[in-house]
């Protein structure tokens, strides 16, 4: 048997046929301190050998893990190592928050290799038929005397929405494509499984006259966000940014607003974060109203912070505050907004709606359409012309006219 082909490349004596292909060994020493065998599979012969020589370089820079790892052991490293210290805290809670309510109670236990598309869609099917309050003994946390629901034997039925659902896929889709990177599995299962869209609910957004009477009547109560509404409905900033602006964001010379920060709620803190992306961050010309608006904030920050005196904890320099200067929780200013559009007797809508109410505001701000494009920050010149179609003179002129009246006339 003379030539290369009989002989055998160093190693390959560990190279065996199994199943449609082939299979090796290589001796390691586990994290435990035990010497095992740690197996390596392949199509080819070529390609074992080289995860073979790859699986034998490993072994000896130090220990190897033998077992796979279950879902839930792989998941709980991808949060503390890779989400935690390299994305948004607030992208680390919300995956936490469905690795642990959601996919290790149903999915945890499984072997992180042996996951497939089929477990993953009867998981995400079970999971719609699952309340969450039986669960999570939401009502079981409660005190005896006020359990309401499930705790009492009456489940309340509290499934999860699609919304939820689709969260806690893009989850364990995003820490499988984690693990396909490093190479623990060969493809993401998750990404195969197609979740139906959580529908959007159309929610017919404010007139300008019906924005005209909200703020009209903020303005007649001396509103303390009166100015944070003027923001979000005349240049449709979002509920973080207002939260997140400081006085030195506003140049009332030049009649200019910086827009680079915005407030979060992470788990258990509040962030005073930058704003996600470059384009975001932009001075935006803000109309003569508005700044009267700021101008009126700024004297009633003052007056707040002679009441509160020792008390006073406005380390940010944040525009709007609590009368104690803390932050402004996002999840309040939502609230309040809901509370005073009851007390102007106007139709409740999401606070985040009012991005389109504000385009047909500029307009009766007579504000120039390139301009309110940076407003409304549409990449297209397009979208804003469309809006622009869309708001009638008269009613506009009336909304803004009111508007001013209960400004104290404007100036």
């Amino acid at each position: 048997m003379g030539g290369m082909s009989g002989k055998r490349a160093n190693g390959e004596g560990s190279i065996y046929p199994y199943k449609n292909g082939f299979a090796a060994y290589v001796w390691v020493a586990t994290p435990e301190g035990d010497r095992k065998r740690k197996y390596v599979y392949g199509k080819t012969r070529e390609e074992t050998h080289e995860k073979w020589i790859k699986l034998h370089s490993e072994a000896s820079k130090g220990s190897v893990q033998t077992r796979q790892r279950t879902v839930q052991a792989f998941l709980a490293y991808w949060l503390e190592s890779i989400v935690k210290p390299n994305l948004a805290p607030l992208s680390y809670v919300s995956y936490e928050g469905s690795v642990r309510l959601y996919i290790n109670p149903h999915l945890g236990g499984k072997r992180l290799d042996k996951l497939t598309a089929r477990d993953v869609r009867d998981w995400l099917t079970k999971l719609s038929g699952i309340c969450q309050c039986c669960a999570q003994g939401k009502d079981a946390k409660r005190a005896k005397a006020r359990q309401r629901c499930c705790a009492a034997g009456e489940c309340c039925e509290a499934f999860p929405s699609r919304r939820v659902i689709q969260a806690a896929r893009d989850a364990l889709r995003a820490g499988l494509t984690h693990a396909v990177a490093e190479e623990e599995i060969g493809k993401n299962v998750a990404s195969l499984v197609k979740v139906p869209k959580p529908r959007r609910r159309r929610i017919k957004p404010w007139s300008v006259a019906e924005a005209g009477r909200f703020l009209a009547d903020c303005a007649d109560r001396d509103d303390h966000l009166f100015a944070a509404w003027m923001l979000v409905l005349c240049l449709g900033l979002r509920r973080g940014e207002v939260l997140g602006l400081t006085w030195k964001s506003v140049d009332f010379e030049a009649g200019e607003i910086y827009v680079d920060h915005q407030i979060q709620r992470a788990g258990r803190q509040i962030l005073h974060r930058e704003t996600k992306t470059e384009e975001s961050d932009d001075f935006l010309p803000v109309p003569a109203l508005c700044l009267k608006a700021l101008r009126m904030r700024r004297a009633q920050q003052i007056g707040d912070r002679k009441a509160a005196g020792e008390l006073w904890q406005g380390a940010h320099d944040l525009i709007f505050t609590t009368k104690y200067g803390t932050p402004i929780e996002p999840g309040n200013l939502t609230r309040m907004f809901a509370l005073r559009a009851r007390r102007a007797g106007l139709r409740v809508i999401p606070l985040r709606n009012t991005r389109h109410t504000c385009s047909s505001l500029l307009v009766a701000l007579k504000v120039h359409p390139k301009v309110a494009q940076r407003f409304l920050r549409h990449s297209q010149i397009a979208m804003t012309m469309e809006v622009y179609a869309e708001a009638s003179e008269e009613e506009v002129r009336a909304a803004i006219g009111k508007l001013s009246d209960a400004m104290g006339g404007t100036g």
